[in-house]
């Protein structure tokens, strides 16, 4: 990624200005994480976390969607997005999620911009844009069938609701794992999957009252803080921009030497103080 970036930083910020070089300057950090989610892990003081910043509450839906979700009854709905980047599958993967969201009592909200399965359940309802969170968001929803993009992530645990993973790429398998090792998911491998697991899994995670307990308490947990995510980014920002930067809280780590950073001259000095009174 560093020539497209660095590309950009000569074009606009002068042709000695790189990309490596703004990161190490950066006076503070807004990282998309929130503990309640990320393992615990050291951390310093310019780091501002601000995990699921863009969640909010759920808006009332459109018409149409509105109705198909009252359709649902006592059941409830699914909502699946695999995301933007990937807008569909090979016929033969989608063909058996398919046939495993054809057989659930739930009716089911689809994103899928790609050709239409011929085995295509009467529950189910393609749509080539869904607003994500407000069905989240929505009572009647009973679980999120997701690859697990950090927006995706963020907006289940805002909303509680529990997750049936199908990891595609980058960080997908990591954040599906974290939310499964919470008991919040359940990650099912696309590549070897067959539509009998699928549906297993399904059935499981909707009717498991585990899986949605905890993502309920993760909830909680997540939206029990003293500021929202995104009024803490905007605090940090205009932080900055007041004290014309907060050099104080950023590490000078990365100004040192490579063999100062790993104390290989310390653990020289040492050797040698050994082998001289030995």
């Amino acid at each position: 990624m560093y020539p497209l970036y660095n590309e950009i930083c000569h074009r606009y910020l002068g042709p000695d200005m790189d990309i490596k070089s703004i990161l190490l300057r950066a006076d503070v950090w807004l990282m998309r994480v929130d503990f309640v989610f990320e393992f615990p892990r050291p951390t310093m003081p310019n780091i501002v976390y601000i995990g699921g910043f863009q969640c909010k509450p759920a808006r009332p839906l459109e018409a149409e969607f509105e109705e198909f979700v009252q359709s649902s009854g006592k059941h409830g709905l699914v909502v699946m997005s695999l995301g933007s980047i990937v807008d569909s599958l090979p016929m033969e993967i989608t063909m058996k999620i398919a046939e495993a969201l054809s057989q659930i009592p739930q009716k089911v909200i689809w994103r899928y911009d790609g050709e239409t399965p011929p085995n295509i359940g009467n529950n189910t309802l393609l749509a080539k844009w869904i607003p994500q969170n407000d069905l989240l968001g929505h009572p009647n929803t009973r679980a999120f069938v997701s690859h697990g993009g950090t927006n995706g992530i963020y907006e289940a645990i805002y909303n509680g609701v529990p997750v049936i993973g199908m990891p595609l790429i980058f960080d997908q398998f990591d954040n599906l794992l974290k939310l499964e090792s919470r008991g919040a998911a359940k990650v099912i491998n696309v590549a070897t999957m067959h539509s009998t697991v699928l549906l297993q899994t399904l059935n499981e995670v909707i009717n498991g009252a585990s899986y949605g307990d905890n993502m309920e308490r993760l909830s909680a947990l997540h939206r029990d803080q003293p500021e929202s995510p995104m009024e803490r980014a905007v605090f940090w920002v205009e932080y900055v921009a007041r004290h014309k930067g907060a050099g104080h809280l950023r590490s000078e780590s990365h100004r040192l030497p490579w063999y100062a950073y790993y104390c290989v001259d310390v653990m020289i000095f040492l050797l040698s103080m050994l082998l001289k009174f030995k």
